[in-house]
């Protein structure tokens, strides 16, 4: 029996290397729903560092578990896992609805506890994704984060002066042709440090021209223990659970997606069993964050981008990422490092990051077939609905909550839309079909 293309091991230096590339790739979404969230709370600066370096310990944590994983928890494929944005507008209204921190957390803890029962269920509907609707997904994966790198290519805040300045632009721009000239004149070991060395370089460059410094890394704690319940005991209210469960079925459905694409990416085999073990420890980890003050956790998909243009296919690779997530979380001088590296470098690298993993679903639409049946109707559907969002952010405002919460997702949006058209036309339709030329 051959090994699988995601237990293959590298030396111990090389790994971390490798792992740090995750680590810079998901640094800035990673910190960005602890700071809204917080800043949304009213907390002092003190509190939202105590939330960012919360996020990154159970971030790492979490991608442990993911990655290595232990029975019935975990995927074991290499996936990085991170707090979640699809819950941080519903956590913002109920952070400022009286409640507070305390509710927030109760309500994710709830409700993560019900992600964790249902799992099972989603395991199974593994069935419903054929190449046709992976495929859709995992483009409509790489196009959602478009926007992502190019907010970080612009600057990363839009209320700063330098906004869309040609030097930011510049900057992004610099790092997305190193990446492209290490890839292109590099040997197999530069080819998989590319995106890291690009990102090094970068920022020195900033370094050089004054757009980012590393004066104030030293200011602040070197050590810190992330605290228990620093925020109170958590409070556990019907209506707010209710709400956080909505976002919970949407966490579970882009994981889902995340672990068949990366799957499909990795070229190894992802089944219902799998998705179980891989929803259970997301749902699990997602329960005990509030615990460790930090919120709901899901599949980062700009990692998926990462693997994708490196070839680095090794889960312990990303586990080595984790470690350092966790180094982060207790070294928040380790943090402040990591956080001067300015949001254009970040944006240039996410160009090509973000690219490969539309351009990997594209790779898996070209061997659907489209002879005398509706697949291309429900690729173009699906893209559609998932682009919806992106372009036009309000366009389900005045909906439900309900329909908000799983269409303002990109991804959900897309999945969701590419399941079910694909049950339609390809499942129910051809089942009619076939019994119409028997009875006739």
């Amino acid at each position: 029996m051959s090994a699988r293309p995601e237990d293959t091991r590298y030396p111990t230096g090389k790994s971390f290397a490798w792992g740090l590339q995750h680590v810079l790739t998901m640094y800035g979404g990673i910190i960005a729903p602890p700071l809204i969230i917080g800043s949304a709370a009213g907390l002092h600066a003190a509190e939202l560092g105590m939330l960012v370096t919360a996020a990154l310990f159970v971030s790492g944590c979490a991608t442990l578990l993911q990655a290595l994983g232990v029975p019935g928890f975990g995927s074991r494929l290499p996936l990085v896992q991170g707090v979640s944005f699809a819950g941080v507008a519903t956590m913002v209204t109920l952070v400022t609805s009286g409640g507070g921190l305390p509710v927030v957390f109760g309500a994710v803890i709830a409700s993560s506890l019900i992600g964790l029962l249902i799992a099972p269920l989603f395991a199974h509907i593994i069935r419903f994704f054929p190449p046709v609707v992976t495929g859709t997904v995992i483009t409509v994966i790489g196009l959602s984060l478009m926007p992502v790198a190019a907010r970080w290519a612009m600057g990363g805040n839009p209320h700063a002066p330098e906004w869309g300045s040609p030097g930011n632009i510049g900057l992004a721009a610099l790092t997305l042709g190193m990446v492209l000239l290490f890839h292109r004149v590099g040997n197999a070991a530069i080819k998989r440090l590319a995106v890291l060395a690009a990102m090094v370089l970068g920022t020195l460059f900033a370094v050089a021209g004054g757009k980012t410094q590393f004066s104030g890394v030293l200011h602040g704690d070197v050590v810190a223990l992330p605290g228990i319940l620093s925020f109170g005991l958590p409070v556990f209210d019907v209506a707010a659970i209710l709400s956080m469960t909505l976002i919970v079925l949407v966490l579970l459905t882009e994981t889902t997606a995340g672990l068949i694409a990366i799957g499909d990416i990795v070229g190894t085999q992802v089944d219902g069993k799998r998705i179980a073990s891989g929803l259970r420890a997301d749902m699990l980890t997602s329960a005990l964050a509030p615990l460790f003050n930090s919120f709901p956790q899901s599949a980062f998909a700009q990692n998926i981008g990462l693997v994708a243009i490196t070839g680095i296919k090794s889960r312990y690779v990303v586990a080595a990422g984790g470690a350092i997530l966790v180094l982060l979380g207790c070294l928040p001088v380790l943090g402040r490092i990591v956080a001067a590296v300015p949001a254009p470098v970040l944006g240039g690298a996410g160009v090509v990051l973000f690219g490969t993993v539309a351009a990997s679903g594209i790779r898996t639409l070209a061997k659907v077939d489209y002879k005398e049946n509706m697949n291309l109707v429900v690729v173009a559907t699906a893209i559609a609905f998932g682009m919806i969002p992106i372009v036009m952010p309000t366009f389900y405002d005045r909906f439900p909550d309900w329909v908000r919460t799983i269409f303002h997702s990109g991804i959900s949006a897309a999945c969701v839309v590419a399941v079910l058209l694909n049950i339609v036309f390809n499942s129910v339709t051809a089942k009619v079909s076939v019994q119409e030329s028997r009875s006739g």
